[in-house]
């Protein structure tokens, strides 16, 4: 229902700093289009791709691609969904926004704005293996039922390590197919969007300084990540060594 899966949009103040942060991290940079009017930058880990958009906007934000928008956005307008934007004029790159029960952003553009980046499966970042996206929400049902209308199926809730509802769809990129995955969760561990990726150790992070603010990580014993401010609503990264394993964060204090 809502396209092919894009990448995760992510505001940025200062591009250069944020492409610097994630090419340490074993990154690699895709090839972009001329499309938006502001710095815009790629960066991949071969399974899942970020745009870093040097704009304001409601980050992250889920994007996908989706042929005939002007179109497509009365007909989702006609299923009852809301949209948070539309534009479709003939003289823009066409674009439209919904919002999910718990305020997540997700856009529909109408074309690619990036070329494919091989890279090799055995090449994996610092992060680990990419996998999956969560956001905090206090409505199970209302997530589950909207979610499902966009195409993703849901799985039991469970409540490990936290009370959490884990949704999924099949994605393709460069020509392979993998299961893109979102968590709702209800914890205060979790009060923001976040990216996981999985590792079988954690590796030590030498770095003090994070784009948008972040600096000085503390390490923890079985999970990894850091906290980015974005606009008003803040994502963290996550690197954890078990799936179930409780996050015990690394805290990325502000610079002061």
């Amino acid at each position: 229902m809502l396209g092919r899966f894009h990448e995760i949009g992510i505001s940025t103040a200062d591009i250069r700093a944020s492409v610097e942060f994630y090419e340490r991290l074993g990154f690699s940079q895709a090839q972009t289009a001329d499309t938006w009017p502001h710095p815009y930058g790629v960066l991949t880990d071969g399974r899942i791709f970020l745009g870093l958009h040097q704009s304001a906007f409601d980050s992250p934000t889920l994007t996908f691609v989706h042929a005939d928008l002007a179109h497509y956005g009365r007909e989702l307008q006609s299923q009852g969904l809301q949209l948070a934007y539309q534009r479709t004029a003939e003289h823009e790159f066409n674009t439209i926004g919904l919002k999910d029960p718990a305020g997540q952003m997700l856009a529909l553009i109408e074309a690619r704005t990036y070329s494919p980046v091989p890279r090799r499966p055995q090449r994996v970042s610092l992060c680990g293996y990419f996998e999956e996206f969560s956001m905090p929400s206090t409505d199970f049902a209302a997530a589950k039922a909207y979610w499902e209308r966009c195409g993703f199926v849901a799985t039991e809730e469970t409540d490990l390590p936290y009370p959490h509802l884990a949704l999924m769809r099949r994605a393709r990129m460069i020509g392979r197919c993998w299961c893109f995955a979102i968590r709702v969760c209800m914890s205060a561990l979790e009060s923001c969007a976040t990216l996981h990726w999985a590792r079988g150790a954690i590796r030590r992070m030498d770095w003090t300084r994070g784009p948008m603010g972040c600096s000085r990580l503390r390490r923890a014993r079985r999970c990894s990540s850091w906290r980015m401010k974005v606009d008003a609503r803040p994502c963290a990264l996550s690197s954890r060594t078990a799936r179930h394993a409780r996050p015990t964060p690394l805290i990325a204090e502000p610079l002061q």
